[in-house]
């Protein structure tokens, strides 16, 4: 079993006590306004709490767990990112060498190999994927199709990975341990979420990128960066071990990186003219729908934290 220090527990528990919150508060408008419907709220709600229950558990039982966990969450956005996109029928047998690039990669992560983590998959699986394509002999949409493996290994393997990593850095900051690292990063990464969609509601006139994502304005964006900066450079002394001035940097960095992170897989979304990458999740979509902005602030964050700290 985990032993989670003091700090991360307390995040937990702050975590359990909004999702706690925001039920009471669906209910409360539920009986409030019966002759409106709450089902996507309510699913949205109590997906929040299996996939929080789901993570907190990994979190505890043990580091190795953990890093399991992750792995089966690339594996799923892996999955239903080939799934949406599509690949050419004499590629099934090169796919299979892209799927196995997900335990060789949390392997090294599990073992703390940091130089083999860091260049496996943007070196090797980058020049090992063509060079079996080729072995096949079909040269009709080479180019898209490596494109396509590439860029899903990248963001559903390589991106995601940075996150389960964190469970392997020296606990410089002994009160929250390296689950702090992971509850900081999550936490900041799902709030900047909100933070910018309750001030684009509130405030948002003037649209950002309106041909990619049309409810995303500035003030949206400028709201959620000043509120994600301010909150990461109080949270981070708790959780992570950055002082308050680089907190506010790693807040900057995971409000900026976490929107380019959303309208990027919403431009995935609109080429392929769908809503939502799947059904995975009831209120929420598919994998990736949840996973969009992680896949941009996990590897940023976690060079950053690993420049400075490390």
């Amino acid at each position: 079993m985990f032993n989670v220090p003091q700090n991360s527990l307390y995040g937990m528990l702050v975590i359990f006590g909004l999702l706690i919150a925001a039920t009471c508060i669906r209910l409360l408008l539920a009986g409030k306004n019966p002759n409106i419907d709450y089902t996507e709220l309510r699913q949205r709600i109590q997906s929040w709490w299996w996939m929080i229950a789901l993570l907190f558990i990994a979190l505890l039982v043990s580091k190795l767990t953990a890093i399991v966990f992750f792995g089966f969450l690339s594996f799923l956005a892996l999955k239903e990112f080939l799934s949406i996109v599509g690949t050419r029928q004499a590629d099934r047998r090169v796919v299979f060498w892209a799927y196995l690039s997900i335990p060789l990669q949390y392997y090294w992560v599990s073992i703390g190999w940091y130089g083999m983590f860091i260049i496996f998959i943007p070196v090797y699986v980058f020049l090992f994927l063509p060079m079996r394509m080729i072995l096949i002999g079909e040269t009709k949409g080479f180019i898209h199709s490596a494109g396509i493996l590439h860029w899903s290994v990248m963001l559903t393997v390589f991106c995601i990975s940075h996150l389960a990593y964190l469970l392997t850095l020296p606990e410089i900051n002994a009160a929250a341990g390296s689950i702090g690292l992971v509850l900081f990063l999550l936490f900041m990464t799902q709030f900047n979420d909100v933070s910018q969609y309750i001030w684009g509601k509130l405030l948002g006139k003037h649209k950002i990128i309106p041909k990619v994502s049309p409810n995303k304005t500035w003030e949206g964006f400028l709201g959620g960066l000043f509120t994600i900066t301010v909150c990461s450079g109080f949270l981070a002394p708790v959780l992570t071990p950055l002082p308050f001035k680089y907190g506010l940097i790693a807040g900057v960095l995971i409000s900026a990186s976490g929107f380019v992170g959303d309208v990027v897989i919403s431009s995935v979304k609109r080429d392929l003219q769908i809503k939502d990458t799947g059904n995975f999740i009831p209120g929420h979509g598919g994998i990736l729908d949840r996973l969009d902005s992680l896949i941009y602030t996990a590897p940023l964050f976690f060079h950053f934290l690993y420049y400075v700290a490390y």
